[in-house]
């Protein structure tokens, strides 16, 4: 059955993880998609070798399956040409250079809209298309600093803030890309035709970081009560042999975690009994000191067990190995297993969303730099002959 973007033409011109992200996810939801890679260096830089067989890195993979890879100079006359003949084609075109490049190059929104009116052209920058930081060169942890979350990622026991370790701004920019992109081909359906999307990762990662993240900067008059950021609630929690995490949001979740330590007394206390109780900094930090010498005199295991009999949110702390054979994951089917040809067996993350009616699948394939050249060219008109004089003049490999 065929998964909800089946049908769709997408042109992936963009490199790393914000852009190919995006693009990926789409693949996998059932859209065709092309990526588009230049000729220098590696091509998209993720592809240089790390946890890689056959010329093909576990990085690159995971943002770029499911697509076929042009490999072409698009600074000639003749890879312009093939890559607007491809956007003449396609339904979106997804680019993450700095502002202007695309349009330098003569494959930016107003060229492309030129021969497909009804094109949805994606724009993705790091701060945006205008203003004092456009012109900057942009990496994954600049925005965290600008979003204000490295200053909050701050362990009270490492009384100094540190990155978020994964490309939290790039993955959250690449979500926001693929909803707006799948929004602009709704309205398109309605009529409402092609448009151009720009998505500054700075919004989206301020947007994606701003619920919890924030909480202190959004209510904005005076009177307005004090209260507790979640980075600073927050914590792991020492067991007599290791380390787990919990979190209690509500009065009954409250109290049975008192009863899973071993002090249902604590739930007739003035100071603990609830959670408004709990919004008193003297009361909170006096319950964290109680729980703190609680939790340390009993095994990990043990814990663990009551407070799940308890329905207190709680879990283990896994490490990669451990993760990847835990059992809900295996009974969700989280993971999905696929042989390469040259990569050999891969192991990746299924799309989480669920189509009852068309669903979504792991796109069992991954394309070294140019695999795909004469296939694309043909379908695009290109006899060999034609394939041939670029492929030497240097305009293809």
């Amino acid at each position: 059955m065929p998964g909800p973007l089946e049908g769709y033409k997408v042109v992936d011109l963009s490199q790393v993880v914000s852009g190919p992200l995006a693009t990926m996810l789409m693949a996998d939801q059932g859209a065709e998609v092309v990526k588009v890679e230049p000729l220098t260096g590696p091509g998209d830089v993720t592809r240089l070798p790390s946890f890689a067989k056959g010329g093909l890195p576990a990085f690159y993979i995971n943002n770029n399956r499911g697509k076929r890879s042009l490999g072409i100079d698009v600074r000639t006359d003749e890879g312009r040409q093939v890559v607007l003949d491809l956007a003449a084609e396609a339904d979106v075109v997804v680019q993450n250079f700095r502002p202007g490049a695309c349009d330098r190059l003569g494959i930016g929104y107003e060229a492309v809209k030129a021969v497909n009116p009804d094109i949805i052209y994606c724009s993705i920058s790091g701060f945006g298309p205008t203003g004092p930081y456009a012109d900057r060169p942009v990496l994954d942890p600049v925005i965290q600093g600008l979003t204000a979350m490295i200053s909050r990622q701050l362990n009270p026991e490492v009384p100094f803030p540190d990155m978020v370790r994964h490309l939290v701004a790039d993955k959250s920019t690449a979500l926001t890309a693929c909803q707006a992109i799948t929004a602009a081909l709704l309205v398109r359906e309605k009529g409402g035709g092609g448009q151009h999307i720009d998505v500054p990762m700075l919004d989206a990662c301020m947007y994606f970081y701003w619920p919890d993240g924030m909480t202190d900067q959004t209510m904005l008059d005076e009177d307005a009560s004090g209260g507790f950021r979640l980075a600073e609630v927050y914590n792991l929690t020492d067991c007599a042999d290791g380390k787990i995490v919990y979190f209690v949001m509500n009065d009954p979740q409250r109290h049975a975690l008192y009863d899973a330590v071993g002090h249902p007394e604590w739930k007739e206390d003035p100071r603990f009994c609830d959670m408004m109780a709990m919004t008193v900094p003297e009361n909170f930090q006096a319950i964290g000191i109680l729980l703190a010498e609680a939790f340390a005199a009993m095994p990990k295991a043990e814990v663990l067990e009551k407070l799940v009999a308890a329905d207190v949110p709680c879990g283990p702390i896994l490490d990669g190995a451990e993760a990847v054979v835990d059992a809900q994951v295996i009974h969700n089917g989280s993971l999905a297993e696929w042989e390469h040809p040259e990569a050999g067996r891969i192991r990746q993350p299924v799309p989480a969303a669920r189509f009852e009616k068309t669903p979504a699948s792991v796109a069992a394939s991954a394309s070294v730099r140019g695999a795909d050249n004469d296939d694309i060219l043909t379908e695009l008109g290109r006899t060999p002959d034609q394939i041939d004089a670029l492929r030497a003049a240097g305009t293809i490999n």
